[in-house]
């Protein structure tokens, strides 16, 4: 790895973390809500059956809101789970209203896992990516740990179907111009503020 890159990273992460922690509650709560506005607006959210999403954590841009939504017009959730057997991987359990949750190592909630409950990431129609940073080109910078990476590998390289969207999203105040790359990194094809829209 480019040491120099990784310092820069890192640096980002710190600054744009900062950034979102600062958000008071009511501009966390106005951004939850038009975030939701424009993805209920999407035509692929619209048609999708099931949909990943995630749980905010660490000032993250909340999908509350939109996972009501999503149980209200009968869209199946998932949320995404460490996988214990495949390290740096994530596994996609079902979630409802009575899913128990409970945290996992970086003290994120995620279901209890249920080998009934898993959807293999190819029957996934969207899948919504939380991310530290963005910029202009699609590149995502996540927490470090490369877990959504390693898990849309398969997508980006055609193994898996085509039909699947990963969408990233993030509060407007994430946006850099731009994101030192790595190898590995793998570009959304769209990211989604509470403001604009992104497409690549």
């Amino acid at each position: 790895m480019d040491l120099r890159a990784h310092q820069q990273r890192q640096l980002l992460r710190k600054e744009v973390r900062n950034r979102r922690q600062q958000l008071s509650n009511d501009e966390q709560q106005q951004a939850s809500l038009d975030l939701c506005a424009t993805l209920i607006s999407q035509p692929k959210i619209q048609a999708a059956k099931t949909i990943s999403l995630y749980l905010a954590n660490d000032g993250e841009i909340s999908l509350e809101p939109f996972i009501d939504w999503c149980w209200q017009n009968n869209k199946a959730v998932y949320l995404p789970v460490i996988h214990p057997f495949s390290p740096g991987n994530l596994l996609f359990l079902h979630y409802s209203q009575a899913t128990h949750l409970i945290a996992n190592k970086y003290n994120i909630l995620e279901p209890k896992l249920a080998v009934t409950d898993v959807l293999p990431l190819a029957q996934l129609d969207v899948l919504i990516a939380p991310l530290v940073a963005f910029d202009r080109q699609g590149n995502r910078l996540g927490m470090g740990g490369g877990f959504y990476d390693r898990t849309l590998s398969s997508w980006h390289k055609g193994k898996i179907q085509q039909s699947l969207l990963p969408i990233g999203v993030a509060h407007n105040c994430q946006l850099l111009d731009s994101i030192p790359n790595q190898h590995w990194d793998i570009p959304l094809p769209e990211i989604i503020t509470p403001s604009k829209q992104y497409h690549w």
